[in-house]
């Protein structure tokens, strides 16, 4: 085992010489197999002794042949799949070899000890390197500690991942599991396949200690369910990506490694334990509205690890719904947690007080808003009144019901508005921070607002729509190439805004830490560059796609702000902050409602829009730096 293990540590130019010697041993070992199996009599030519004078030409040509061919080069772990050729190629010139060195010489052997021969250095050498394979096999896994793998999906993908940890350096595949049963206790890859339904005794009983899952198409659904079924034991996790992308240039046990929090951020993502938050969640009944969102779906995705006795999806559009319900469904399958979809919407004050008073709602997590800018620039009436009004309907259900959280999820837009987006969500924080007041001296509901900037990959953010006009063929459309976002994961924000509810107090207005903006054109070059494309420009007119500047849209501002003053209160989290800043009296906050109201009865958009303008706190605009010019127009 020591002389094996030695071998590893030679160099590649070392390995192959050893390879060529032991190539010459086995024409030897041929060549006396040969002279035992063939009858050869001594009146031929001086028998089975005369031979032995052509031997060493037969081997020298033997050598030639297998380095001509590239046999000794060849690397031993393909013997199975490509050493049969030119083995069959040297024992073909072997037999040759051996005929013509013996009619040079005058020695007139059998044809049969020549074929014979051939054959046996063809056994002789794919047997011994297939045996010499196995004991450096051997030899590096006892000087090696090799993590433990266990295959999920026995298809094509995972045999192409068996083939491949077989050969790695740290990695031991131990077996597949898999649903198809008429795949089960079977072999493949010379690894069992065994059922899922065992996973964890198998865990247990084979020591994994890591798990890959290669079934491209399991669902996102069931795959969560499996992770958390994992992670609860100690194991690993990683996933297998689609078809599409195993056919790339990246190798394939590269696209086995986690993925990182996202590269267009170039930040880390928050990561910590759930203890800390689990206390306000769990075992309460906890209302998501807006639930069929991108933010609102992730909140009902992570508020399930938090293990709630009850989970209220409340949703207004039904497609949305009936996709988030069938998701949370599935993830909460085997949980004992109930999930309850209702469709409707949070400005019916009736359908709210039923919701409330039929479920007993706990805690109520407020993430349902129209926010797209342009559209709501274009109807803000509608974004008003589904904003605003829709936000104190459901903070008066609240206080009447005795909730005991109502957290407001809101937007760095809300700071110094320059659209009537942005407005209706600092009208909706004002409406938040009033019920403070409201509930003053009774302890519950706690009201608080978590603030923070773009939620990447979200619905309508800007990569989404960047990845679709790269794959278009372009161009990437940006506004104006000053533009700065802030922009955090959705899982990070959820994270966070999940911890904020659990230390708010009353009446907090929180800021998550969302590291440094992003030039918006920058994120559109990441974009391009990530799927593997160059940018057509003045410095590279010969460019995959170009990035087009169409000019800032109407209430579009340059660079978002997430604080009204820089006096920002840390918590006991690094990465949230509590704003310290000043609030309006609550009654000018019911006299801008108030009004709403009529311009809702009157159905005056302009109205709308211009009482919302007047209230909240503007940018004026921008300076050519880019930083935003404060007033206050009201």
């Amino acid at each position: 085992m020591r002389i094996l293990r030695s071998i590893l540590s030679l160099t590649q130019s070392q390995k192959r010489l050893i390879i060529l010697g032991c190539d010459c041993l086995f024409v030897v070992a041929a060549a006396f197999c040969a002279l035992s199996l063939v009858d050869i009599s001594a009146d031929q030519a001086g028998g089975p002794v005369s031979y032995l004078m052509v031997l060493p030409y037969v081997v020298a040509v033997g050598a030639l042949a297998s380095w001509a061919v590239g046999l000794n080069e060849m690397r031993i772990q393909h013997t199975e799949t490509g050493a049969a050729g030119p083995t069959a190629v040297v024992a073909a010139v072997l037999v040759l070899a051996s005929a013509g060195v013996c009619a040079l010489v005058g020695l007139s052997y059998p044809a049969g000890l020549h074929i014979v021969l051939g054959m046996g250095y063809f056994l002789f050498s794919l047997i011994g390197r297939m045996a010499l394979f196995q004991l450096l096999l051997l030899a590096y896994r006892a000087s090696s500690s090799r993590t433990r793998v266990l295959i999920y999906g026995a298809g094509s993908s995972g045999k192409q991942i068996a083939l491949a940890l077989r050969h790695h350096a740290s990695l031991e595949p131990v077996a597949f599991v898999d649903d198809n049963v008429t795949l089960q206790n079977l072999k493949i890859a010379r690894l069992p396949v065994l059922s899922p339904l065992r996973i964890e005794q198998l865990v247990h009983d084979l020591k994994i200690e890591r798990v890959v899952i290669a079934a491209p198409s399991m669902g996102q659904a069931k795959q969560t369910q499996l992770v958390r079924k994992l992670d609860t034991l100690g194991v690993e996790v990683h996933s297998l990506p689609s078809f599409a992308q195993l056919i790339g240039e990246m190798p394939l046990l590269d696209k086995l490694k986690p993925a990182s929090a996202r590269v267009l951020l170039g930040r880390d993502e928050v990561n910590e334990s759930w203890q800390l938050t689990r206390n306000c969640y769990q075992n309460r009944t906890i209302l998501i509205t807006g639930a069929g969102g991108s933010i609102g779906a992730e909140l009902c995705r992570q508020v399930l690890q938090l293990a709630p006795e009850k989970l209220v999806l409340f949703e207004l559009s039904e497609l949305a719904l009936y996709t988030v319900l069938q998701e949370m469904e599935a993830l909460a399958d085997g949980l004992g947690i109930e999930v309850v979809g209702v469709l409707g919407s949070v400005t019916e004050a009736r359908h709210v007080r039923r919701l409330m008073q039929d479920h007993s709602i706990d805690v109520v997590l407020h993430a349902a808003a129209y926010k797209h800018v342009p559209l709501v620039e274009d109807n803000p009436l509608a974004g008003l009144v589904n904003n605003v009004l829709g936000t104190q309907t459901l903070v008066q259900q609240s206080i009447q019901a005795g909730v005991e959280r109502f957290i407001l999820i809101s937007s760095d837009k809300a700071v110094r508005p320059t659209n009537v987006m942005g407005a209706s969500k600092r009208l909706a924080e004002c409406v938040v921070h009033d019920a403070t007041f409201q509930v003053a001296g009774q302890g519950t509901p706690i009201f608080a607002a978590v603030r923070f900037g773009n939620v990447l990959g979200s619905s309508g953010s800007v990569v989404p729509l960047f990845q679709e006009q790269v794959s278009r063929g372009g161009p990437i459309t940006v506004t104006d190439p000053r533009m700065m976002r802030y922009f955090m994961t959705v899982q990070e924000a959820v994270r966070l805004v999940l911890r904020s509810g659990s230390i708010a107090e009353g009446g907090e207005t929180f800021v998550l830490d969302m590291g440094n903006p992003l030039s918006i054109k920058q994120l559109a070059r990441q974009v391009v560059e990530n799927a593997g494309y160059t940018v057509r420009d003045a410095a590279n007119p010969t460019g995959d796609i170009e990035i087009a500047i169409t000019g800032a849209r109407p209430g579009e501002k340059l660079v978002e702000e997430l604080s009204l003053s820089n006096d920002l209160r840390a918590t006991d989290h690094p990465k949230i902050f509590a704003t310290e800043e000043e609030t309006p009296d609550p009654q000018e906050t019911a006299q801008v409602l108030r009004k709403l109201r009529e311009a809702l009865v009157a159905s005056d958009e302009d109205m709308a829009r211009r009482i919302a303008m007047t209230f909240v706190e503007t940018a004026a605009g921008d300076t050519p730096d880019g930083q935003p010019e404060q007033s206050r127009t009201a």
